[in-house]
């Protein structure tokens, strides 16, 4: 993911969030390439809104979405598939997607 240290800036909810909490296998294996496509590629896709990453041990990737249906198109992307396939072959030991409906969002200064 994304090497600048930032939180995704959101619209005023209902927006979908796309959990995805995973736990890596050793070494990179060609990880971080595909990482970085598919951020850049998620970017291109219709309703996306921005995504926030983190990886300490276990690793949580949340991408936003103006709805559903713009989260399950995204699975769908042919490039995407071909990383969920190599994800669950080589580069995860564990992972869980979890689909939420975010309906309140706030930061120090209230709105996000």
């Amino acid at each position: 993911m994304s090497t600048t240290a930032s939180i995704a800036s959101t619209p005023e909810p209902p927006y979908t969030a796309v959990i995805f909490t995973s736990l890596r296998t050793p070494g990179d294996q060609g990880y971080a390439r595909m990482s970085a496509r598919m951020e850049q590629l998620a970017r291109r896709q219709p309703g996306f809104l921005g995504i926030d990453s983190a990886r300490e041990g276990a690793g949580i990737t949340v991408s936003y979405w103006s709805d559903d249906d713009a989260a399950a198109a995204w699975k769908q992307v042919h490039e995407h598939v071909v990383a969920q396939r190599r994800g669950r072959d080589v580069w995860y030991a564990d992972y869980v997607v979890r689909v939420a409906t975010v309906t309140r969002a706030y930061g120090p200064d209230g709105a996000r």
